[in-house]
């Protein structure tokens, strides 16, 4: 299988098509598999490369502390890796986090960037405060007890309602988890910088992405991400939660579609 090495973390990744290079980031507790849906319409216009982020699918597990530009510098070499210089980073929600980080820290490497249920700012207190007992609580009792509150923060309320099967197959996938892993990646993401001020200087041709039911990374803050950089696109997608890739996949790849072939070449 392939895989990098970095810092004592072995990533695996996944390359699919030929063409412009198009880095996919995915979301916290997911894979490069919530972009199943999206890979095979991707790939016949583009080189397609789908990590999973340190700690997540089949990457090696966390056992230290990092951060958000640590997973920058994870992509970053695999970029090098692959003899990839330049490349359209698309990320979901952490994923999105990484991406907005890359193109402040290493421009000339992002010729583009899709942000999907994503966020700018640092976490928020009470956001912090409700998340203590799950970090707590994972060492203690595992993931299973938090499953439920985690289902309803990836999933809309229609998703939930509609296609339960859907939503079961993740939460099998969520409770299988590296509760340690998770438990480092949540702090992470508690410990976040803010970059609402430097989007500015994020000069390339941007789509932002964001699900209407998204209860996690609500469509308030795609629109403060939208509005906020230079030459961005934004797309709500309708009865689509946190994971839209997964909920709405059909109105999501349209949508990178239209962007890749319109805006970005």
């Amino acid at each position: 299988m392939p895989f990098i090495e970095r810092q004592n973390q072995r990533i695996y990744y996944e390359e699919t098509g030929s063409g412009p290079a198009l880095l996919l980031g995915h979301s916290f507790f997911c894979s490069g598999k919530m972009w199943r849906y999206q890979v095979p319409e991707l790939a016949r216009s583009h080189r397609v490369v789908n990590l999973d982020y340190r700690g997540h699918g089949r990457s090696s597990p966390l056992r230290e502390d990092f951060d958000l530009y640590d997973l920058v510098d994870d992509s970053l070499a695999l970029l090098d890796h692959l003899g990839i210089v330049q490349a359209i980073w698309a990320g979901l929600s952490v994923g999105g986090m990484t991406a907005m980080r890359a193109a402040l820290v290493s421009p000339e490497r992002v010729r583009a960037v899709i942000l999907l249920d994503t966020d700018a700012d640092a976490e928020r207190s009470w956001v912090k405060m409700k998340s203590r007992p799950m970090g707590a609580g994972t060492r203690l009792v595992g993931l299973r007890p938090f499953l439920p509150a985690l289902v309803r923060g990836m999933f809309g309320r229609t998703t939930c309602r509609k296609n339960p099967k859907l939503v079961e197959e993740w939460k099998g996938r969520f409770a299988a988890a590296d509760a340690e892993s998770m438990r480092r990646f949540l702090e992470m993401l508690m410990r976040r910088d803010s970059v609402i001020s430097r989007l500015g200087e994020i000069e390339v041709p941007s789509l932002v992405v964001v699900g209407s039911e998204d209860r996690s990374l609500p469509p308030r803050l795609s629109k403060r991400i939208d509005a906020g950089l230079p030459d961005s696109t934004l797309v709500e997608i309708p009865h689509a939660g946190h994971l839209c890739t997964l909920e709405q996949p059909e109105a999501v790849t349209a949508a990178m579609l239209e962007f890749l072939t319109r805006r970005v070449g």
